[in-house]
């Protein structure tokens, strides 16, 4: 009997979804998260971005990513952050004017363990090229930031795209799902495999979703957490607000093609009434396929 129950608490433990290590990984596994940081221009008492930006490095730094997508860096964020990880390369532009004007959907990579080739932003707009052009029903400009790496320990090539979904337009949100497939499907070409993480501002019902996940252009992207956690559940909340939620939908996601598969997925809360921003961390663990 007491076997039994230390078997049940061990299968327990590791099917939380918050967990960072799946029992076994192998030493070319890639940890991928995607996280929004909350801007520090939001007036949120307590809760603003001098209070937390401590627990928000101790949260990365305990999952050490290889690859990681952030949303809402403003610019002493984005100065702070890079300071932080000086073992990450920082890839990106601020959105508003393609320098350092509004927010960054920046990626970081570990740079000892890519090979960078190039790398680049369009907005998500009728007009890509253009910095800071709001579009279709859009509340706020909106970005995506994507890179080539080549990884060492693979030596696959992979495409890591990053990108902040507009939270009022429906419209501009299944447009920019349409210009993201367009765009990562030419930019990775045949061989590369792509990453997309983000804050997409909508759940796995809405269009937008379906649009990445059922492509039938050749770009078919998987949903990492799924993967994992076939089951959906009534608590998958990944933004909470600083409220102690769990009950919901997640917004934040981590897609890649199918170069890849999931090891591991979660969504990292932290313990206590602290939580380093308004938005719970989703982290992927992948593997390379042969």
């Amino acid at each position: 009997m007491k076997l039994r129950f230390l078997l049940l608490a061990l299968f327990c433990a590791l099917s939380l979804p918050g967990r960072s290590d799946p029992p076994t990984l192998p030493k070319e596994a890639l940890r991928v998260m995607s996280f929004n940081v909350r801007n520090s221009g939001a007036k949120d008492g307590g809760n603003d971005w001098k209070s937390r930006k401590a627990l928000f490095e101790e949260t990365i730094r305990k999952f050490d990513p290889d690859l990681l997508g952030l949303q809402e860096v403003l610019a002493d964020q984005h100065d702070e952050i890079e300071a932080m990880f000086p073992d990450y390369t920082m890839v990106g532009v601020a959105r508003d004017d393609g320098i350092r004007q509004g927010e960054w959907s920046a990626i970081l990579y570990r740079t000892s363990r890519f090979e960078p080739h190039r790398s680049g932003n369009f907005w998500l707009s009728d007009s890509p090229e253009e910095p800071g052009k709001k579009a279709w029903d859009a509340a706020c400009v909106r970005i995506c930031t994507w890179t080539a790496l080549k990884d060492r320990l693979t030596g696959g090539e992979l495409l890591h795209a990053n990108t902040h979904f507009d939270h009022v337009g429906t419209v501009a949100r299944i447009n920019s799902s349409k210009l993201i497939g367009e765009r990562l499907s030419k930019l990775a070409g045949k061989e590369a495999a792509v990453i997309l993480t983000g804050d997409f501002n909508c759940t796995e019902d809405d269009a937008a979703y379906k649009l990445l996940t059922h492509r039938d252009d050749g770009l078919t992207l998987a949903d990492s957490y799924r993967e994992i956690h076939a089951e959906r559940s009534p608590d998958e909340a990944s933004f909470h607000g600083f409220k102690p939620l769990i009950a919901g939908s997640r917004i934040d996601w981590i897609l890649h093609t199918l170069q890849y598969k999931a090891l591991d997925a979660g969504i990292l809360r932290s313990e206590g009434s602290r939580q380093p921003s308004d938005h719970y961390p989703v982290t992927a663990i992948l593997q390379r396929l042969p």
